[in-house]
């Protein structure tokens, strides 16, 4: 079975916003599926938040990241053929140092 699309990393999400790519000029995500996350953990408990749409879109996936004074991280992986993102990728961050998503 070959592989069905490329899988891209969007640049690091540091604070609430759309997600956008990893480019020198940096240009919001459309369509697309999330196929896995890696975040950075803050200090205190926080979460991450993804919609479609822009910050008043349809929730996608909300995440829990946990308290870790070491800034502990964490990959996961979306199982099947990932979250379908419609339109556009927005990211709510809450206490989490940062975000990055892998999509194809």
């Amino acid at each position: 079975m070959g592989m069905q699309y490329d899988v891209l990393a969007s640049a690091p999400l540091t604070a609430t916003g759309q997600v956008t790519d990893n480019a020198g000029t940096p240009v919001a995500l459309t369509r697309l599926r999330i196929k896995g996350l890696y975040y950075v953990s803050g200090a205190t408990a926080g979460s991450v938040v993804f919609r479609d749409g822009g910050s008043g879109g349809k929730v996608l996936l909300t995440m829990n990241t946990p308290a870790s004074a070491a800034s502990g991280s964490n990959y996961i992986i979306v199982p099947g053929e990932g979250i379908l993102v419609g339109t556009n990728l927005h990211g709510t961050v809450t206490t989490t140092t940062s975000v990055v998503v892998f999509y194809g």
